[in-house]
């Protein structure tokens, strides 16, 4: 029997892939955040005031005249339309300019360097044309390239944000008054003054303005934002409660346990937060790709350039090449192809209580070839009901056995002590106090009560102690946890726990895509056979310490498995370090265990099947996401370079500039696609 009770010693054991985290931004997935420094407002406010003056600049350019077969001249009219290229030169390319020349100082050359550079030498040529040099000016393709690229980061922006927004809307959830008992008074307060141990009374459909748990009043609480469980859950009396979820007709009476930095809500931002800075494999091969693609198309322009001359092209055809090889090989896409996706998957992830806090283990998902259950809380409820208590020693009744064994396991949080205690209030036990409470991780827990020694623990420690244990407990299919009272076996309790409805769909689910499951549980060979039978999973492992759960694991690794683990974070916590991918599985504040890759805040074994294929739907839109950006500069770059001239098909900058953006939206609406993969 699992019988580790200390969520204490918990602590941070691993982090099986190093984890980079972005020395600038969450979202500075091509450069143009963190150097420009815009908001959405400000492109969109450039992009309005571009696009009028630009009016004027297509009107008096001699090529649009010509194809739209109209003539609108004047004295000086090439110096009005020098004054307002430069205009839209300098307040529309800002932005990329800035960009440019801040990423020239980090030595970082990237995208915003790209259009600097397209953008300077298209107006410097145009401006040499104005003041006397033969050609043709690029003012008009100058001015609309510009344009295009501002509406297009506006939208790449907005993608962004929008991939965000589930975040600002968990912040935004978080009550800001709070009712204060004081001295059976009620005050309202500013919830930021409120502190541990505080008492507070939450009124019908308010907001739970802190974590805490319940002293009074019984109600239903949704915390569908918050956990992704869609119906309301029941609170009454020591139940705990979730800050900023949403009560309903009752009135509850809580008390703190936790506010400010250290709430549920509070962490789960932080998370998600982090998750979405931690760069994985996938988003480290895109940014080099995307430096690497840089580099090509700025030696692509120049190449472009040099070659169109040597075949004795006119230089102002050439440069309209090399401008245009420039601006269409933009990796914009592909700089965006995976942030954006690790943007929305840990944002949605989060609002249906998936928490990703190593982005490669989720990317990893997709690699699972099996995975092995913890029995309690997991598959099912975990909410063990004390069924019968043996008596092995005369000296003792069943009552009497009740209130030493509550003694010891007031002390402890774990389902066999809330089994006790519960049976023990029903039942009007007096509770006695105990001292000198020890734990004996994975066996149980000692300690002295009124004088007697008094052990509660699992088969393991006797076993282990060489005790003579009952032929009717082994033959049992309940849980049993034996009573030793000054280390004689005075008897022992049997607890029954209820498989989850949800374990079925989720155990058929996984075998349905290939992957092996596990039931791996400290319980009897009996117990674990039963649940692993009923729910036709394809195999157990009984009678497992927390030590040895992780030697179980390395044993399918060298086998050449691929396998996650799930567990309740705490007496896992070696295995959970030792997986390929480590899921804990549990609601409330021990969303900040440290030792798993993945949190799941409920225990629905349907959320692990459920994480494992949207771990899979959001690796396959990243190498979606990276073919298109790929393959489109594959494609476009020869065409910008003018190899189809022969054939008289070219491309403009304008044009070039119009499906470089495209390429961008069609990356940014693929990611947004992925919303509809996790229910």
């Amino acid at each position: 029997m699992e019988h580790q009770h200390d969520k204490d010693q918990l602590k941070p054991l691993h982090h099986k892939e190093e984890q980079h985290h972005d020395q600038h931004s969450g979202q500075n997935h091509d450069g143009h955040d963190k150097h420009a420094g815009h908001s959405v407002s400000d492109f969109w406010k450039r992009f309005v005031v571009c696009c009028i003056v630009t009016i004027p600049v297509l009107a008096l350019s001699h090529m649009i005249q010509q194809w739209l077969g109209f003539s609108l001249s004047f004295p000086g009219d090439k110096y009005v339309l020098f004054i307002l290229s430069t205009f839209i030169f300098f307040y529309g390319g800002y932005p990329f300019l800035k960009g440019g020349i801040d990423e020239l100082k980090d030595k970082a050359i990237g995208m915003m360097t790209l259009i600097g550079v397209a953008i300077s030498v298209a107006w410097a040529y145009s401006v040499a044309i104005t003041f006397g040099l033969d050609g043709m000016d690029f003012y008009w393709e100058m001015a609309t390239l510009i344009d295009i690229m501002l509406i297009g980061h506006y939208f790449e922006m907005k993608s962004v944000m929008g991939a965000s927004r589930s975040l600002e809307l968990l912040v935004k959830m978080m009550p800001s008054t709070a009712h204060l008992i004081i001295n059976e008074k009620v005050e309202e307060v500013a919830v930021d003054r409120l502190k541990k141990d505080d008492v507070v009374m939450v009124k019908p459909g308010e907001k739970i303005p802190v974590d805490g748990f319940v002293l009074e009043g019984e109600s239903y609480v949704d915390e569908s934002m918050l956990t992704g469980e869609s119906m309301p859950v029941k609170k009454e009396k020591d139940n705990k409660v979730i800050g900023s979820s949403i009560n309903g007709n009752g009135s509850l009476t809580i008390k703190v346990v936790s506010t400010g930095k250290d709430s549920y809500l509070n962490k789960v931002v932080k998370l998600v937060e982090d998750a979405q800075k931690i760069k994985s494999k996938t988003q480290n091969f895109a940014d080099r790709a995307a430096k690497v693609l840089t580099f090509v198309a700025l030696g692509g322009g120049a190449l472009t350039l040099v070659v169109w001359l040597l075949l004795g092209f006119p230089f102002v055809f050439a440069l309209e090449r090399m401008v245009t090889v420039m601006v269409i090989s933009c990796p914009h896409a592909l700089g965006l192809a995976v942030p954006l996706v690790v943007a929305i998957s840990t944002s949605i992830a989060a609002q249906k209580g998936l928490l990703i806090r190593n982005r490669t283990a989720f990317e990893n998902a997709r690699l699972i070839t099996t995975i092995i259950f913890d029995k309690t809380g997991t598959l099912t409820k975990g909410s063990h009901e004390l069924q019968e208590i043996i008596v092995l020693n005369n000296q003792y009744n069943e009552k009497e056995l009740l209130r030493l064994a509550s003694g010891i396991e007031q002390h402890s949080e774990h389902y066999i002590a809330n089994g006790l205690i519960r049976k023990a209030r029903e039942l009007g036990v007096n509770i006695p106090k105990s001292e000198k409470f020890t734990y004996l991780p994975g066996k149980g827990l000692e300690g002295t009560v009124e004088g007697k020694e008094i052990k509660v623990v699992g088969p393991n420690y006797l076993k282990e102690q060489n005790f003579s244990v009952s032929k009717t407990a082994d033959e049992l299919t309940n849980t049993v946890v034996y009573i030793l009272i000054d280390n004689v076996n005075a008897g022992y309790f049997t607890f029954s726990d209820q498989i989850r409805e949800e374990s079925f769909e989720a155990i058929q689910l996984l075998k349905g895509k290939g992957i092996k499951n596990l039931l791996l549980t400290g319980d009897n060979e009996r117990v674990a056979k039963k649940v692993s039978e009923e729910l036709q999973m394809d195999g157990f492992l009984a009678n497992v310490l927390p030590h040895n759960k992780l030697e179980k694991v390395a044993e399918l690794q060298k086998k050449g498995e691929f396998v996650a683990m799930t567990g309740d974070g705490v007496n896992d916590a070696p295995a959970l370090a030792q997986a390929d991918v480590g899921i804990a599985v549990g609601s409330g504040t021990d969303v900040a265990a440290e030792t798993a890759d993945i949190i799941l805040v409920n225990s629905n074994p349907k959320d692990i099947a459920n994480l494992i294929l949207f771990g899979r739907a959001t690796y396959n839109k990243m190498i979606q996401n990276l073919w298109w950006a790929a393959g489109y500069n594959i494609l476009a770059i020869p065409l910008a370079a003018g190899v189809l001239y022969k054939w008289n098909i070219m491309l403009s900058p304008a044009l070039g500039a119009v499906l470089m953006s495209l390429s961008t939206i069609v990356v940014a609406v693929n990611a947004q696609l992925l919303k509809i993969k996790i229910k």
